[in-house]
């Protein structure tokens, strides 16, 4: 048998190699020939400060080996490797510090795409064709972050979207997917559901959590082989300008790491095979959202029928924004040497490069109130095919950037260690200018309601601007639902009153909830009231079943309503009880469940009527 020495000789070890690195090289053969090739990678990039303090062999050797899984992880992951990782770090960081302006070159102007009014004949015509394209379409859930933020230590897709029902973000979403499901089947004739796939990207932080979710209550109606879970890794984080790999503060034998932002999904998507079993299986859409929007689904089917009419291979859901509002802009970019890009450009970079290129006012408001360039929310739409070409090209890898806090001006030391972020938004920056980008804006009020600040932060918001904390977040879902019946179905929905939970001002509408298969798209909503109805503000309904019709009625108080797919129900006459009152809740009280304190509020269920209409056939209910 060849000694340890022999075999370290063949693979190319010189004395220089053990001079430079002594401690590494005098472990070399606890190593396996994989191994050491990675050890000759990151000497080769000047990482041999990770080896400082590495002791003799025999000592700690279980640690050393761990250190190389660590590594083989981290070099497997990236798009490229550890030396790619490396290389490019080193080009931010300079551009960093030098103070590089990344839109150098670049004129903004206003992209085209598509304005939307939700419920009027062109988004109607729009949700149709997006409905019929849905039996083509793929879901993406970018859900690998946890709670804490908001003041819950659960993962994000398992808070309550509101609590007249306590349906959960992930039901909610899977629910939804469930009833486009069945809607493209019917209006397209098909013989059989065909089986949208969802996968979810998840992270160390969530993915056991996610599982345990889906497991517990049974995929929320899902078959278990529809959903794919892909676990996102982590990066190595950097502790200088020459992107020395920053070990972990707590093990010397680890490198230290943080995520690396949701643009991994592309690369995830990629490497995994999922897109490539998806092309296979004759989808065409791929539609990715984020983790705690409780409004997305009512701009789905219409955004999907933009894309699909218009033949965007991006396709960018968007709100209208105020000029300088803390939202990024969707913008068209042209550089000097001919490029271009439609792509989101952070609020705080808009307005300077609008001044920089010949508009002295930067960015302001047009004749409609509203900055021209409309607010992306993080959602889009891509055509799989070219999406799938782009991807063979990159590996899936977007372009980057790098945020480190300094010590001082002079940009030479770090606070903390740092590393490169990506987001899943950017992927249109590496497009030829031929690919077809786009947008679709809806109003705020029906498409956007995210849930991502803590009632603390959320109090110290201006006042007009979105709080966008648990709070506002579920008065939005009921905001939506009444605004719907409202204006649209001719139901006398009574106006809100404004009420403070969590030192947060909202409107209070009554708690209007429908299930996804009642009301998935207005059509369903138009076809489903009738005739004169009214709703006071003290009210709450909640529809649970495809089949149940409101005509005529007169509702002060709460009612809810379940039905099996089987049944139909025709709800009508006048339903008065005690109802469910609002109670506040100090978010500070531990005595309180944290989903529910982070509201600042609780329903003390008094008085309602429930109805379940578990068996086939036809029904009334008239009070």
């Amino acid at each position: 048998m060849e000694s340890a020495t022999e075999g370290i000789s063949k693979l190319g070890i010189n004395g220089d190699f053990a001079s430079s690195v002594p401690n590494l090289h005098k472990n070399l053969s606890l190593l396996s020939p994989d191994q050491i090739e990675l050890a000759k990678m990151l000497v080769a990039m000047e990482q041999s400060h990770l080896f400082t303090n590495w002791p003799e062999p025999g000592v700690d050797d279980g640690e050393k080996k761990a250190f190389f899984d660590q590594v083989t992880r981290l070099n497997s992951s990236y798009p490229g490797g550890l030396a790619s990782y490396i290389k490019t770090a080193r080009g931010l960081l300079s551009d960093s510090k030098t103070g590089k302006n990344p839109f150098d070159g670049f004129t903004p102007s206003v992209p085209t795409g598509e304005n939307l009014s939700y419920g009027d004949e062109t988004f109607m015509k729009f949700e149709e064709a997006g409905v019929k394209e849905a039996q083509n379409a793929a879901f993406v859930l970018v859900a690998g972050g946890l709670g804490e933020r908001l003041g819950y230590n659960g993962i994000k897709v398992a808070l309550p979207r509101e609590t007249t029902t306590g349906a959960c973000f992930l039901q909610h979403y899977i629910e939804n997917v469930l009833a486009l499901q069945e809607a493209s089947c019917k209006v397209t004739g098909g013989q059989s559901e065909r089986d949208i796939p969802f996968a979810i990207m998840t992270s160390d932080d969530t993915h056991a959590r996610t599982m345990q979710l889906l497991e517990s209550n049974k995929y929320f109606g899902m078959k278990p082989a529809q959903i794919k879970l892909l676990k996102q890794e982590k990066v190595a984080c950097l502790e200088d300008n020459d992107a020395r790999l920053a070990l972990d503060p707590q093990n010397k034998f680890r490198i230290q790491t943080k995520p690396h932002g949701h643009g991994d999904v592309h690369a995830l998507l990629y490497s995994s095979g999922v897109l490539e079993e998806w092309q296979r299986g004759g989808v065409r859409w791929v539609l990715f959202f984020q983790d705690t929007n409780g409004l997305l689904f009512k701009a789905i089917p219409a955004s999907l029928g933009v894309s699909a009419t218009k033949g965007y291979h991006v396709n960018s859901l968007a709100v209208p924004r105020k000029a300088k509002e803390a939202i990024g802009g969707i913008t068209k970019l042209t550089h000097t040497d001919g490029r271009s890009m439609v792509i989101n450009v952070e609020y705080n970079q808009l307005d300077p490069l609008l001044r920089a290129t010949g508009n002295p006012d930067g960015d302001v408001n047009c004749e409609t109130g509203y900055s021209p360039f409309p607010g992306n929310i993080n959602q889009l739409i891509m055509e799989l095919g070219p999406y799938f070409e782009e991807l063979k090209k990159t590996g899936g890898a977007i372009k980057e950037f790098v945020n480190p806090k300094y010590k001082d001006a002079s940009k030479t030391a770090f606070k903390s260690s740092t590393r490169l972020e990506c987001m899943m938004q950017d992927y249109p920056k590496t497009l030829p200018p031929s690919a077809r980008v786009g947008f679709t804006v809806m109003d705020a009020w029906v498409a956007y309601a995210p849930v991502k600040n803590n009632p603390e932060d959320a109090a110290k918001v201006p006042k007009g601007n979105p709080y966008h904390s648990a709070t506002s977040g579920e008065m939005a879902v009921y905001r939506a639902n009444s605004l719907i019946l409202r204006r649209q179905a001719g139901v006398q929905v009574e106006d809100p009153v404004q009420q403070e939970f969590n030192g947060q001002e909202v409107e209070v509408w009554p708690r209007v909830v429908w299930k996804p298969k009642w009301g998935l798209t207005f059509a369903d909503v138009k076809k489903k009231v009738a005739g004169s109805s009214s709703i006071s503000q003290k009210s709450t309904l909640a529809l649970k079943g495809r089949n149940i019709f409101i005509e005529n009625l007169s509702l002060d108080g709460a009612l809810v309503v379940e039905s099996g797919d089987g049944a139909e129900v025709k709800v009508g006459g006048s339903v008065k009880n005690k109802g469910w009152a609002i109670e506040k809740v100090d978010y500070k009280d531990t005595s309180v469940p944290e989903e529910i304190r982070i509201r600042g509020f609780r329903f003390q269920k008094t008085e309602q009527l429930e109805k379940q209409y578990t068996e086939p056939g036809k029904f009334e209910l008239k009070a």
